[in-house]
Formats: structure tokens, sequence, C-alpha cells
């Protein structure tokens, strides 16, 4: 359930925003979202049967080891909005996408901690708001250099919010942190070994970066081995699906980005299929069930669904007869359908919840 006020529909009509902005207001199956809870459901939260695992996780959370990170050097105050025409597009949508993330997960927990009473939830998520916000301030000075910077404090306003349930906050924002991690690690370890394809400062950063994003992901895990009811039952199959619409997007987001990774030597279907190995296998300390993703027909479904929906957006551009777009969005729900009823693994949760991540 999506939920705007008409004031904040209406300001985003009167007040002139830049293309970026435009874009991170962009209402796609694609697109990161902004979401809203039941703020009295988490107050009720007890951390209890994990309270030793917990009062570790806030020390890390209190020692703020990244105080310092997300700032650009005197010798990195350069004008780095030179690059490749090619590169350019794909690279400025990777920033737009990433900054709307960060900053969704940043409005969610401030508001979190705002809301609630409960002095355990209060500080874990003001630790990760001010994380989240260090991380999107940061990528709105690069991309500052392009004159193209999201208005954060519209976006807040004007994006729309759609009201998931804690449960299902837990298993998006858990996948979305791990997910990130993945994602940061991989591609900062690619431009570690070749600096070559580092065609821009900010892989110098990712490597801590990512840090934080698996410290919010070791959270959620602690959130949900507190409650034993939200990793049994029907539950299962809402991990499941969570897991496979947040690997699913990200396939067809990243196959549209080629000329990017082929800036960074990346294939993108083979640096996508790392990143789903290195979610799958940290996600084994809390998710009792994961996805398959090294049977062939799970890769062969995933390229089908990308397949689909390029069809689908180029009926979008063209203006093509409406009949087409709901038979391809019908060949993707199918498609996903058959994705969703593969044969998933099932998993033994570990005594301790802590991964060391080591890739």
């Amino acid at each position: 359930m999506a939920v705007t006020s008409d004031a904040l529909r209406s300001s985003k009509k009167d007040l002139p925003i830049n293309s970026s902005t435009e874009k991170a207001l962009e209402e796609t199956m694609l697109s990161p979202r902004f979401y809203t809870t039941d703020f009295k459901a988490i107050d009720k939260i007890s951390i209890e049967v994990v309270r030793k695992e917990w009062n570790k996780l806030m020390s890390e959370f209190e020692v703020d080891s990244n105080i310092d990170h997300f700032q650009r050097p005197k010798d990195m105050q350069d004008n780095y909005s030179k690059i490749s025409s090619d590169v350019y597009d794909e690279f400025v949508d990777f920033l737009i996408s990433s900054i709307t993330s960060e900053f969704s997960g940043c409005v969610l927990y401030a508001e979190i901690k705002k809301r609630v009473k409960n002095e355990d939830m209060k500080k874990l998520f003001g630790y990760m708001a001010r994380d989240e916000s260090r991380h999107a301030g940061f990528i709105n000075q690069w991309l500052k250099d392009f004159n193209i910077g999201v208005d954060l404090s519209f976006l807040t306003k004007a994006k729309k919010y759609t009201f998931f349930k804690p449960k299902f906050i837990f298993y998006a924002t858990y996948l979305s942190e791990k997910i990130g991690y993945a994602r940061y690690i991989s591609i900062y370890r690619q431009v570690e070994k070749h600096p070559e394809f580092r065609f821009h400062p900010i892989f110098l950063w990712f490597e801590k970066w990512c840090n934080d994003e698996f410290r919010h992901g070791e959270a959620f895990a602690l959130l949900m081995r507190s409650d034993p009811s939200l990793l049994k039952g029907v539950n299962l199959l809402w991990i499941k699906f969570f897991l496979l619409a947040v690997f699913a997007t990200m396939f067809v987001r990243d196959h549209k980005r080629p000329e990017l990774h082929k800036a960074l030597n990346l294939s993108p279907t083979e640096y996508d299929m790392q990143v789903f190995e290195i979610t799958t296998e940290i996600s084994k300390q809390v998710f009792p069930v994961l996805l398959d993703i090294k049977n062939p027909k799970f890769l062969q479904n995933l390229q089908k669904l990308r397949s689909i929906n390029e069809e689908l957006e180029t009926c979008a551009n063209t203006g093509i007869f409406s009949l087409k777009k709901i038979v391809l969005g019908g060949k993707m729900a199918v498609c996903f359908t058959k994705l969703f009823f593969m044969k998933s693994i099932t998993n033994k949760l570990p005594e301790d919840f802590r991964v060391k991540p080591s890739w």
C-alpha cells in the first residue's frame, strides 16, 4: 500500500527539481522504494534471547569505526565528472539508484527511532540512520561534481512510501544490506586487483563502506533470531519470495548497465552470480530456506525474466498497444512463478549467528 498525502503531491508539482531528483522519484518495478511500517509493533520487540550477541553488536556500532571514512581528502577535491560518454549515463544511474537506496534506509531508520520508546530499538535504528545518512551524503558529494546532486530533503517529502509489516521490513532490509555488502566488496576486489579499471575514486571507499552494510545485516539477523516465529511456517515462503525478488531485481537492473560493467571489466551475469553466491552463504546465518542458485534453471529463468522486461520497456517507450504489455506482464509473472517453485535448499541455522566477512 503506497501512501502519499495531497500536500506532498502538490509540492512535487509546484517545486522545480533537477533530473537526478526526478530519477530518484521514479516509481518502477526496479527502482528503490521508501518504506514505512508498524512502529507500535517494533516498539514491542524484545531481544532478551539474544541479549549477549546484541550487546556486542551495539558496542561495535558505538565505536563508530567509520566516523572519518566518508570524507573526500584534499587531494581528491578535483572535479571527476569527465567520464567516457559510453559509461556516463549508466554510472550516474548507478549512483542515483545507490543514493536512493541508502537514503531510503536512513529515512526509515530515523523514523523508527523517532516513533518508538523501546531503548534497544531507538539505539539500533539511530546508529543505522547515522551510517546511511553518511553513505547518501557521500554519494551526493560526487554527484555534485556532475552538477546533478539529489535534493534529499525534497525526496523525503515527495517520494511515495510503501507500508510493510515489520517482518517484511526485516526480510527485505536484511537482504538489501547483505547484498549491498556483496556488491560493494565484489567491485572493490576487482578494482583492487586491477586499478586500471578504477575509472572513478568512489570505488576506493567501498571496502570499509561495505562493512557498514554487513553490520546492519547482522542487526536484522538478530532481530529475526530473537523471534523464532519469523523463521518458520508460512514465513518460509515469504523468505523465499524476498530472496527471489531481491536477486531478480538486481539481475534485471544490472543487465541494463552493460557499459558500466564493461568499464570495470566485469561480466554482469558473472558478477551477479558471484554476488548471489556471497549473499546466499551469508544468509545461512538466519534463513532456514535458501535458493538453489547453482541449479542451471535458476540462471536460465533469470535470463528469460530479463528478456521479457526488455520487451516491456520497449513497449513502454514506443507506446505499443497495451494488450502486448498485458501479455508480457503475464509471461513475466509465469517466469517468476517458475523460479519461486524451484526446489529450495533447507538450511540448519548455526548456533553462532555471526558470519565473518572473508570475501
